[in-house]
């Protein structure tokens, strides 16, 4: 897990732990208070637009700072809704995390 901090936050990232699908999750957190969670979701039909081989760790070294602008976006928006970046085989799209179908855990 990686930590940094962007103006007042701190943010805590990584590879969702276990979970068969590529699941990247962004905890901000002011102080010691959650603020929310971001999330990259890649489709499994979607892991080849990424890295040819699908590799997870090649996907996350070559498209994390990408992710991390994303992340700076939306905490300078004053955006602390709980969102997935869900990447599909064409295409991305933007979702509240509790809005979704097929619910993700944050656990």
């Amino acid at each position: 897990m990686k930590e940094w901090s962007y103006k007042d936050y701190q943010i805590k990232e990584g590879l969702k732990p276990g979970s068969e699908k590529f699941q990247y999750f962004f905890v901000v957190s002011d102080d010691a208070d959650k603020k929310c969670n971001y999330c990259v979701w890649i489709e499994d039909d979607a892991l080849s637009r990424f890295d040819d081989s699908g590799s997870r760790d090649a996907i996350v070294s070559s498209h994390r700072e990408a992710w991390s602008a994303w992340v700076k976006g939306k905490i300078d928006q004053g955006d602390f809704r709980n969102l997935v970046l869900k990447m599909e085989a064409v295409g991305e799209k933007e979702y509240v995390l509790e809005e979704m179908e097929g619910h993700l855990s944050m656990d």
